[in-house]
């Protein structure tokens, strides 16, 4: 039979359900089982080499300059497993500008979310200086420089150590890890009404309770702080780490804001989101910023952008932008292995190697997006839920998240990753 014939033959026999609607077997998500109080207090994580635990394993890509991107991006092609995070930046920085470039770079390399790093750069001199500051970790890492072999002698030989690199990650395996070994970062973004009210306190109740029980956390979002400036500095631990709190926020007030705002910041803070929902003025959003560290938590020492903390467990303030891929990127270059990330509006923010749990309090957020929300807690408004209740609902989260569960951003591919730059290249 001649394949015309043959197709004929088979049109006809589907001919009587021609315009009939064909409907998908029913099938109801089932209920996640939440953890038990007890298994509470540990989670499943990736212990790497320098004892740091993480949640994730990821072969990473790493470029060190917007020319590399390209290659990493082929890599990535050819070897299924590995992630590649191109970015806009690395040629002609200098200064403390080129130290935050660095920084990121090496920490982002260094998370222990990553199991293996090959950094790609256009040269080898600054390339080199990112492979040695991750090879600290004890973690597998390479780099390769694309001047005098051109890009397709480059992804030939780093496609060869990926591909080695992910069969060895793949046979890596979680193990049991006290919660004290967590490292949780927070911000907020499309904030509203809400926020303030139900999801930022969420966090901070989370702090609360896990900050006594050895956990890393870090907060930041300093134009944010504008307006809550004396409230912030009451929260530290001392008043020693209160003066340079404040130093560092009022130096980023007069060098940055007052130096080249045209209105009142910029006209960036509140954001329109911000004002859609209700937040007329930078004074209530950072009341309702200040809700994610709790009532009783107090930060124990200031972080530059992208550092990594060395005092031990407590929270934290990392001088970052309040944009949400700023910020996030900081704060996994900072070592932070989960996200927490309250919105009102609905704010779509992933990271590539850090997982970003959604919390929100906003009933038409849950019901019109609820895609990008993990944790509904808009029961508190309704008066169903208290907060206690919901931060225990969030541990619960962080735990399964940590465990290996996938955030809505994850699921849905969100990797947004953007180097913080501070000023112009030469």
């Amino acid at each position: 039979m001649s394949i015309v014939a043959d197709f004929t033959r088979v049109h006809r026999k589907l001919a009587p359900i021609k315009g009939r609607r064909i409907e998908a077997p029913a099938f109801k998500t089932p209920v996640a089982r939440r953890p038990s109080a007890s298994k509470l207090d540990w989670f499943m994580g990736y212990r790497r080499e320098n004892d740091r635990v993480g949640v994730r394993n990821h072969v990473l890509l790493l470029p060190l300059d917007d020319l590399s991107n390209a290659a990493c991006e082929a890599v990535a092609n050819n070897i299924k497993g590995t992630l590649a995070i191109p970015h806009a930046y690395g040629r002609l920085q200098f200064g403390e500008d080129l130290e935050v470039h660095f920084r990121t770079l090496i920490g982002t390399g260094s998370n222990p979310n990553v199991a293996a790093v090959i950094v790609i750069g256009i040269e080898e001199g600054w390339t080199k200086r990112v492979v040695d500051g991750i090879a600290v970790t004890g973690k597998p890492v390479v780099g390769f420089g694309i001047e005098t072999h051109g890009d397709i002698s480059t992804i030939a030989r780093a496609s060869y150590v990926a591909k080695e690199y992910v069969q060895w990650a793949s046979e890596l395996t979680r193990e049991k890890c006290p919660i004290s070994d967590l490292w949780v970062s927070t911000k907020c973004g499309e904030s509203d009404t809400t926020t303030g009210l139900s999801s930022c306190p969420t966090v901070g109740n989370m702090y609360d309770k896990l900050i006594p029980r050895g956990i890393h956390g870090v907060f930041g979002e300093t134009s944010e702080i504008t307006g809550g400036e004396h409230l912030c500095q009451a929260r530290a631990a001392n008043k020693e780490v209160g003066k340079r709190w404040y130093k560092m926020w009022k130096a980023y007030q007069d060098e940055v804001i007052e130096a080249h705002k045209t209105d009142d910041l910029s006209d960036s803070q509140p954001t329109k989101g911000n004002i859609a929902g209700g937040l007329t003025t930078i004074e209530e959003k950072a009341l309702g910023n200040l809700e994610k560290i709790g009532r009783e938590c107090k930060f124990i020492e200031i972080l530059e952008p992208a550092e990594t903390p060395s005092r031990g467990p407590g929270l934290y303030y990392m001088d970052t932008s309040s944009a949400a891929a700023e910020c996030v990127t900081l704060m996994a270059a900072g070592g932070f292995v989960v996200h927490t990330f309250p919105t009102g509006q609905g704010n779509v923010i992933g990271n590539p190697i850090l997982p970003v749990i959604k919390i929100s309090g906003n009933p038409k957020t849950v019901r019109t997006m609820p895609e990008h929300i993990d944790l509904d807690v808009s029961g508190v408004l309704k008066r169903t839920l208290t907060i206690p209740q919901a931060g225990d609902e969030l541990i619960s989260m962080i735990v399964r998240t940590a465990n290996g569960r996938l955030t809505a951003a994850e699921a849905l591919g969100h990797r947004e990753f953007s180097m913080t730059k501070l000023y112009r290249s030469a």
